[in-house]
């Protein structure tokens, strides 16, 4: 996984600028503000500190669907050139407005990576590692501040600090993080895909993964080409070929999968559950992780999150330990010829070329994603084409007791990707067919079956038989077209992903699962912004020169101005322990736990600064129990609330909407960015320090309460995965409402 930790380092090189900036700014303004006179005019000494807020907000409400439209790679590439003129126009500035115009260039170069750098890592990144990479933006935006502060610093103590210089400074690093994104960063392969760039997605896939087999994320990544769809959940025992699992709920042989490992002679079957396979209700079963009380609260998406996390076997799974890798086994299984009567079509013998030099490459995807067609969108499909699943002939074959082929595939955090084809006879005599896609997920393991939220009924089954307990999330194949079925019966009809998504629209944002997205996104951005870390950061020098630090810090000389930019620098050394600890965490303690662990802490922290403003005690006491209380609200401040809301967007919307609904989010943050910053001078002369506190308090309260009852766990899951589950969620409580 080396060639995704470093994409993403080098990728969150964009938020270490928007680190840099905001700290450089911070001390540049108290010399700008000199050269300019502009101490009789705070509205103008205010607009060159916020013009980069408001160029962010400006921008950000086109990143989305142009990163949809020219890709991700473009944007950080414009974001970098952004950055790097508005340090050269800095450094030249000969008045005020031409400084205010540098400054809403930059804001233009952070609101691109502000919005895009975590949408580009949670696409490229492997969902096992990918809270930790998706926290490297916070930790990389720390250090530039630091680095900044100090640089800063050590300018305040010449004779005649330069802000030009401290500012100019920026083209620097930029200019490094420019050549990163044009020779180094490749592009998103989610993207690639969406946009039937098949060839060039598996070489970065490839690339990224330090292997050649990246057949299952490369059929994940077609199927997360859809937006909503009928979605439901079974539930399967699979176990070898040969063991009779005796079990009433087990419907008919004809139903089973047989899957096939990557040994000779090595088989296992797949039979569903009936009774309670269709039924999305689980926290309605026991062994749910909150009372019956609670549950009618608590959105049934966080539930059915939740059964599929507290049940993951600790081990793993012993019996297909290399589930994975399927698909390698091609020479030792024999081909299935003739399995589709209707259309006489054979899969022996058939050598469908792929066009030009991506021949060889497609011929080793080993797994269903395309047709004979080509693969480039370059050429004209063959109309007769889009049945076949020849690519299967490359891999070893799941195949269902009538015959159908189906492949299996592991895609990351425990999940397998599987397909069957079904036929049926309609009462005039007609075959139809339907081609699902299945996410399986092993649910328990026979020691820990008691308590299984999605455990069958009826009682235990023996523990000396061999067999896993598997959730399956069934829905049509995004490759399925059933007008295609009609007009070439050659197989389950597959399309070219370039048919599949014809580009982003604004009407998908109103899909259900879509729609509970982006109400979980939105409302964690809002509550993070009042949540108080504004406040906190205006009040920390002063809270710290109440400590005596403004005292040691002139005895050693120094002035006013660089005692501040050192306090500041110290404040922001603190938070990087804690991102370090965030970042070994966010996968292991997941998003959610962090969440709900580290949010009492700022509660508290909050609590007793108020305390320390109302109640009268010794300056000594005041100042040590206002600097620990700011210390723990920073440090646990930047190990949840800091980074998750990016990382749990950058998530939980669907490939071919991602990019605007991040958008949407990211405007939310900048607006309420804007409304808090300049509502907090407001504050201080209405309600005073202790109610400004207060309030803060009461809003990480109500952030709390909304986490526990509305944000889902998503450690360690595939993205498509977890869109499946927003969907299926969503039509839950549409279902709920109904009823």
């Amino acid at each position: 996984m080396n060639g995704a930790v470093l994409v993403a380092v080098a990728a969150a090189i964009g938020n270490m600028l928007q680190g840099w900036d905001n700290a450089t700014i911070a001390g540049a303004v108290l010399y700008i503000k000199k050269e300019f006179k502009l101490e009789s005019a705070p509205t103008i000494e205010g607009l060159i500190v916020a013009m980069s807020l408001i160029g962010a907000t400006c921008i950000t409400t086109c990143s989305g669907g142009i990163s949809d439209w020219l890709g991700r790679r473009p944007m950080l590439i414009i974001s970098s050139v952004l950055y790097f003129l508005s340090g050269l126009v800095m450094v030249w500035s000969p008045n005020v407005y031409i400084l205010l115009l540098a400054r809403l260039l930059d804001g233009f170069g952070i609101g691109l990576a502000v919005t895009l750098v975590p949408v580009y890592i949670s696409e490229t990144a492997p969902p096992e590692i990918r809270g930790l990479l998706n926290t490297l933006p916070q930790f990389t935006g720390s250090i530039g501040m630091f680095l900044s502060y100090c640089m800063v610093f050590g300018m305040s103590l010449s004779e005649l600090p330069s802000w030009r210089l401290m500012l100019g400074v920026l083209s620097i690093p930029s200019l490094a993080y420019f050549g990163l994104t044009v020779f180094y960063l490749p592009e998103s392969p989610r993207w690639l895909v969406s946009k039937g760039r098949m060839n060039e997605a598996k070489a970065v896939l490839q690339r990224l993964r330090g292997r050649e087999d990246v057949a299952g994320e490369m059929a994940l990544l077609v199927e997360g080409l859809g937006v909503g769809g009928e979605t439901s959940i079974e539930e399967y025992i699979i176990g070898p070929a040969n063991d009779d699992i005796e079990d009433e709920d087990i419907s008919a042989d004809k139903d089973r999968i047989k899957l096939y490992g990557p040994e000779a002679g090595q088989s296992w079957v797949a039979r569903p559950v009936t009774g309670h396979g269709s039924s999305i209700g689980l926290a309605s079963r026991h062994g749910s992780v909150v009372s019956q009380s609670a549950q009618r609260l608590v959105d049934p998406l966080v539930t059915l999150f939740g059964s599929i996390h507290e049940k993951v076997p600790e081990q793993g799974s012993t019996l297909f330990p290399h589930f994975g890798s399927m698909f390698s086994m091609g020479g030792n299984q024999a081909r299935h010829e003739e399995w589709d009567e209707e259309g006489g079509a054979t899969m022996e013998g058939e050598d469908y070329a792929a066009d030009g030099p991506g021949n060889e490459s497609d011929d080793n995807l080993h797994s269903p994603l395309i047709s004979r067609q080509a693969t480039s969108m370059d050429k004209d499909i063959v109309p007769n084409a889009h049945g076949s699943l020849s690519s299967l002939r490359h891999g070893s074959l799941m195949q269902s007791t009538t015959g159908e082929p189906v492949g299996s595939m592991g895609i990351g955090g425990g999940w397998q990707l599987a397909w069957k084809w079904t036929e049926k006879e309609t009462p005039e005599g007609k075959k139809e067919g339907e081609f699902k896609r299945i996410y399986l997920h092993q649910e328990t393991v026979p020691e820990s079956r008691h308590g299984s939220v999605v455990s069958l009924p009826g009682g235990d089954v023996p523990a000396d038989t061999e067999y896993v307990q598997a959730a399956a999330l069934v829905s049509q194949s995004a490759l399925y077209s059933s007008e295609l079925v009609k007009q070439h019966p050659v197989g389950p009809a597959m399309v070219h992903p370039a048919e599949t998504v014809k580009g982003p629209s604004w009407t998908d944002i109103f899909e259900p699962g879509v729609k509970h997205a982006l109400f979980v996104g939105i409302g964690i951005q809002i509550l993070q912004q009042f949540s108080g870390i504004n406040g906190v950061l205006y009040y920390t020098p002063q809270i710290l020169e109440q400590a005596g630090v403004g005292v040691l810090l002139s005895n050693l000389g120094l002035s006013s101005s660089s005692a501040s930019l050192l306090i500041s620098g110290i404040t922001t050394l603190l938070m990087l322990p804690s991102i370090a600890v965030a970042m070994r965490l966010m996968d292991i303690a997941g998003r959610r736990s962090l969440l709900l662990n580290t949010l009492p802490v700022l509660i508290i922290s909050l609590v007793v600064l108020v305390v320390a403003s109302v109640v009268k005690m010794g300056s000594v006491v005041h100042a040590s129990i206002s600097t620990v209380s700011v210390v723990l609200y920073f440090c646990f401040f930047v190990m949840g609330f800091g980074p998750i809301p990016n990382i749990l967007c950058a998530e939980i919307f669907p490939t071919r909407v991602r990019g605007i609904c991040i958008a949407i989010c990211a405007l939310t943050f900048w607006i309420c960015d804007i409304i808090v910053t300049y509502s907090l001078p407001l504050l201080l002369k209405s309600v005073g320090l202790a109610g400004i506190f207060g309030m803060y308090a009461v809003v990480c309260v109500i952030s709390w309460v909304f986490v526990f009852l509305k944000v889902p766990e998503t450690k360690g899951m595939p993205l498509e995965v977890i869109t499946e589950f927003f969907a299926v969620g969503a039509k839950q409580i549409a279902a709920t409402k109904d009823n």
